[in-house]
C-alpha cells in the first residue's frame, strides 16, 4: 500500500482511540484533528461518531467543518452516527446535518423483541457493487450501536434489518459510510477498513 495520510476528525466520540488501532492493526498510522487545512491536506478522512446529533454538529460548526467536509475530494468515510451526519438531516432533535447525501435519518420503532437501541452483530445483504465491499459478503456479521438509521436510498449499497431494512453502508461521489463500527466488526470491519484506505 502506498503512503496513506488519514486523519480522523475530532468529533469527540469515546471510539476514536479503537479505530486508531484498529488502522494500525492494518499497518498505517492516524492522526486526530479539528484543524480545517490538515484535513483538506489528507488522502484519506474519517468522520467517526458516537452521541447525539445536535451535539455533534455544534462541534463541527464550531470548528467550522461543517463548510469544510461537504468540500472534500478525497476519499472520506463516516461511521455510525459519522455516517449519518453526512446526509441532509436527522429526526434526532429535528437536526440538520452537513447536506451532502440526500436522506433524513429516523429513530427505530420498539417492538417485542426489537428494543432501542439496536445493539449486537447483525448480517450484511450486499445491494450494489462497491470498492468499500470489496471481499464482503451477503451474510456477513458487523457490530451495531444505534438508535437512528437511514432508509433506503440511492447511495445504498449495503442493507440490514432490524424491524425494517435500512442502510449498513453507502457510497456517494467520494463519501462512503458504514453504520455499523468496523473497529468492533472483526475481520469484517478490518476488511472495510482496509478497502477504504485502498480507495484513490
Amino acid at each position: 500500500m502506498s503512503a496513506r495520510d488519514v486523519v480522523i476528525i475530532e468529533s469527540g466520540g469515546a471510539n476514536i482511540a479503537s479505530l486508531q488501532y484498529a488502522i494500525e492493526r492494518l499497518g498505517v498510522a492516524s492522526s486526530v484533528s479539528a484543524d480545517a487545512t490538515r484535513i483538506r491536506g489528507a488522502t484519506h478522512v474519517i468522520l467517526p461518531g458516537v452521541g447525539a446529533a445536535a451535539n455533534a454538529m455544534q462541534r463541527l460548526r464550531t470548528a467550522q467543518l461543517d463548510r469544510v467536509i461537504p468540500e472534500l475530494t478525497q476519499p472520506v468515510l463516516g461511521i455510525c452516527l459519522g455516517m449519518q451526519l453526512l446526509y441532509d438531516s436527522s429526526a434526532e432533535g429535528s437536526t440538520s446535518c452537513l447536506g451532502i447525501v440526500p436522506g433524513r435519518a429516523e429513530r427505530f420503532e420498539s417492538a417485542p423483541g426489537l428494543p432501542v437501541p439496536h445493539i449486537g452483530w447483525n448480517t450484511l445483504a450486499l445491494q450494489a457493487p462497491s470498492a468499500l465491499l470489496e471481499g464482503l459478503g451477503n451474510g456477513d456479521y458487523a457490530y451495531f450501536v444505534h438508535s437512528f438509521a437511514l432508509p433506503l436510498g440511492t447511495a445504498t449499497v449495503a442493507t440490514t434489518v432490524y424491524g425494517r431494512a435500512f442502510s449498513a453502508c453507502v457510497q456517494w461521489r467520494n463519501f462512503f459510510g458504514a453504520q455499523f463500527h468496523p473497529e468492533r466488526s472483526a475481520g469484517v470491519g478490518a476488511r472495510l477498513l482496509q478497502n477504504f484506505l485502498h480507495l484513490q
